[in-house]
């Protein structure tokens, strides 16, 4: 299993920790049961965290007419929306929840030129809260494709997630399929299509990024 860079850090520090309470633990205690019983809660501990920032191989085909998820998740939400942030149009949003044991790499949905990318410092509600897409912490950035439709695509901090990382920058140039970012522990992941785009999921729907086909071309 690939672990993400985002992790590393993270993993040394829990694994020092852990391996002091044990040490500690097993040290002073005089009680095999409570010494065990650390020891399990730690392994359990590492390990949930270790899936979570777990990076897996995806092989993306790459296809301009059709959108994949950014993400991996549910489908929570597909309603028509104005985006007002860059856009400054109506569009279809399609809505992507990422629970803590999704695998947390983001991927760009298309191909093509970032026209536009903002981080916005903000609130912490949970990721499924109406209100996240403008309150919460967030990123947004907007691909524009070859035949000149721009997509946005928004990552949202929820009640947990406190870290969003994002890879690109305006002018960039993006492949379909390519890691673009990452958001730490649950988060959501919206992203804002045009109106003549027929979308091929619906609510309830499980993703993958990379992989989940959102939508086709006119």
């Amino acid at each position: 299993m690939t672990i993400h860079k985002e992790g590393f850090s993270i993993l040394i520090y829990l694994l020092i920790f852990f391996l002091i309470v044990n040490i500690a633990t097993c040290y002073f205690s005089t009680n095999n049961k409570i010494s065990y019983t650390v020891i399990g809660i730690s392994v359990i501990i590492y390990l949930l965290v270790l899936q979570f920032f777990r990076s897996p191989t995806v092989h993306t085909p790459i296809d301009e007419n059709i959108v994949y998820a950014p993400a991996e998740g549910k489908i929570v939400s597909i309603e028509t929306v104005f985006e007002d942030e860059f856009l400054k149009t109506k569009c279809i949003q399609v809505s992507i929840f990422m629970s803590p044991f999704n695998v947390h790499v983001n991927r760009n949905p298309i191909s093509g030129k970032v026209l536009y990318a903002q981080y916005h410092p903000g609130k912490y509600l949970v990721a499924w809260h109406p209100k996240s897409s403008t309150l919460n912490e967030r990123t947004s950035i907007a691909i524009q494709n070859k035949q000149g439709d721009t997509l946005l695509m928004r990552q949202i901090a929820g009640a947990v997630a406190r870290r969003i990382k994002f890879y690109v920058q305006k002018n960039d140039t993006v492949i379909q399929g390519e890691e673009f970012g990452f958001i730490k522990f649950g988060s959501r992941v919206d992203v804002f299509l045009p109106l003549s785009y027929k979308i091929l999921v619906k609510i309830g729907d499980k993703t993958t990024g990379g992989k989940t086909i959102l939508a086709s071309t006119p």
